[in-house]
């Protein structure tokens, strides 16, 4: 780049608008849960979001099924996840399947399948069928985000909306705060740990921290109203093959997508479209975010159109919403003290250092840490990974309990004295049962047990 292809900004003082012992940057799952983690653990916090609203892709990318917290025996992601879904579940904008449908004599049954499988709440991952139904839950965007917005009140952690990142302060080799961009001009926000919850690893990155660079599928996910459900599969079931035919074709013009690509949700006649998935957009860059929206739009109008003239059930149906946020699932991956593989993943590699997990695999202390910055945590998708471990642990509860798990963190390390890094794990992960949440700090059965580093 040549001088007459930038322009030069004036260096200016930034204010400094808010001091706290942690800043959490990111309203997403994740740093919702660090931030009330922390404020909930005795200590100041403060919570730094770009949108108007909290709950990340959960709520503004329309991620509409909580799931990755079960395994075969039991409910592996408890604590604050737990409590958002009860939360939500009391207004009536969550619906999960009661533990009568979830037990082992009938939870594979056909009946189990036709019950709940248009909710999304089975087990993917099992390669016999009917897949077995589990505990995960369908909600409503708008219930995520009053969920959230009501936690982080009630914890009292300072909340900033419509402040985007720009850059990480860090002063002698730690992270000291962040500035951001408002409608005010740039504003700095300071704080003894912060805590990278971006999703992208904004934070960590413009503190130099090494990271390696994935890519995955991204979505345009929307919402179709005037759907009759009843009537859509009464279709599925009474006319299979004319069924599959019709599917198979929506499923082309969509162009890759689950194995359902609507699910029904509370409102009625109101379903969700975790769809297209498309490849080669690159979730870091302007122009290919905005290709993303533009085709994802394109294929999701021919769908719907196609839906309206052929498949029972879709003759009123029509666009509720698209989702603000466009459905990114990788970018940079923090390269921390530990990289989880996708063997540790699939063979349920369990640490000396867990401090929270997944449906059966377990994610290290270590994994959250950034290599040549202290007093810095990462917890969400961006966490120390391969891309091929990151793909299979990147659900919405985990990423909550790991974000849980930072909370707790940074609050025993002001209190201690020491640094995130010196933090002792045991005491984590006590405090981590003590809310309600696991740790994992005691493997299951079927888990791997790694040697002590």
């Amino acid at each position: 780049m040549t001088l007459s292809d930038s322009v030069r900004r004036p260096e200016a003082a930034v204010p400094v608008v808010s001091t706290s012992d942690v800043v959490v940057v990111g309203g997403g799952p994740a740093g919702v849960s660090a931030a009330v983690s922390a404020a909930r653990n005795g200590v100041s916090a403060t919570l730094v979001e770009r949108y108007p609203y909290l709950g990340g892709l959960a709520s503004g990318g329309m991620v509409l099924v909580l799931d990755d917290m079960h395994n075969d025996t039991e409910i592996s992601v408890r604590g604050q996840a737990m409590e958002i879904v009860e939360r939500m579940h009391a207004k009536g904008l969550c619906v999960y399947p009661p533990e009568a449908d979830r037990d082992p004599a009938v939870r594979a049954t056909e009946d189990m399948w036709r019950k709940w499988s248009r909710w999304g709440v089975f087990d993917f991952h099992t390669h016999t069928k009917p897949h077995p139904v589990i505990f995960a839950a369908a909600f409503d965007p708008e219930g995520f985000k009053q969920a959230s917005l009501d936690m982080v009140r009630e914890a009292g952690v300072n909340l900033r909306l419509h402040s985007w990142f720009q850059s990480t302060i860090v002063e002698d080799g730690r992270a000291a705060g962040v500035i951001v961009e408002t409608k005010e001009g740039p504003q700095a926000i300071r704080g003894s740990v912060v805590i990278d919850a971006t999703g992208d690893l904004d934070v960590a990155a413009s503190a130099s921290a090494p990271f390696a660079e994935g890519a995955y599928i991204v979505t345009t996910v929307s919402r179709i109203g005037g759907v009759d459900t009843d009537e859509a599969e009464r279709f599925q079931y009474g006319e299979p093959e004319r069924f599959a035919e019709l599917d198979r074709q929506a499923k082309r013009i969509i162009g890759g997508c689950w194995q359902y690509w609507w699910l029904k949700t509370p409102l009625p006649g109101i379903v969700w479209c975790n769809c297209p998935h498309m490849v080669g957009f690159d979730g870091m860059k302007v122009g290919d975010l905005t290709g993303a929206e533009i085709e994802g739009r394109r294929r999701m109008k021919a769908l719907l159109e196609f839906a309206r003239e052929n498949i029972p059930g879709f003759a009123r149906a029509y666009f509720v919403d698209f989702a603000p946020q466009t459905g990114v699932r990788q970018t940079r991956l923090l390269d921390g003290d530990y990289v989880v593989t996708k063997r540790d993943v699939m063979d349920r590699v369990h640490f000396h250092d867990s401090v929270c997990r997944g449906r059966d695999y377990y994610t290290p202390y270590r994994a959250m840490l950034p290599k040549g910055v202290e007093q810095l945590l990462v917890a969400g998708r961006h966490y120390s990974a391969t891309p091929q471990a990151q793909k299979l642990s990147r659900e919405i509860p985990p990423c909550m309990a790991m974000g849980e798990a930072a909370g707790i963190a940074a609050a025993q390390a002001l209190d201690s004295g020491v640094t995130v890094r010196e933090v002792d794990v045991r005491a984590i992960q006590r405090q981590m049962r003590a809310q309600g949440a696991d740790p994992g700090d005691r493997p299951a059965a079927n888990a791997l047990v790694a040697e002590a580093a």
